[in-house]
């Protein structure tokens, strides 16, 4: 009898699905080329992080068995993407207010301005 501990050896996926998950993988890249060479204008950034985001789902849910995974390794990934959210969001506060005034205005300019409000 085979020791494979006490869970057993795993899901077993089937190599077919490998095989249409890295071809799947193939096309998004070529994709990503093909839109590199396109002028979306302003949308470039969003077409192109949409089809990475894509290609990262497929590859964190296949090839790092994340879909069969346990409820504990799935906790640890959503912890994961909520902490890449966290410092995404304090770099954009960070580049987002870099061109705010550096040095207020003096009191005399902003004390009439807050009697006008009440």
């Amino acid at each position: 009898m085979s020791d494979h501990g006490e869970h057993g050896p795993g899901h077993i996926v089937p190599v077919g699905v490998y095989v249409l998950v890295f071809l799947a993988l193939m096309a998004g890249t070529a994709l990503t080329t093909w839109i590199a060479y396109i002028n979306l204008g302003p949308w470039n950034t969003p077409v192109a992080l949409t089809i990475a985001v894509c290609k990262m789902l497929l590859v964190v849910l296949f090839f790092m068995h994340v879909k069969y995974a346990t409820g504990l390794t799935r906790v640890v990934i959503i912890c994961g993407f909520f902490w890449l959210g966290i410092m995404i969001t304090l770099s954009l506060s960070d580049e987002l207010t870099r061109h705010w005034e550096l040095n207020p205005a003096p009191w005399n300019v902003i004390l009439p301005f807050i009697h006008h409000l009440f």
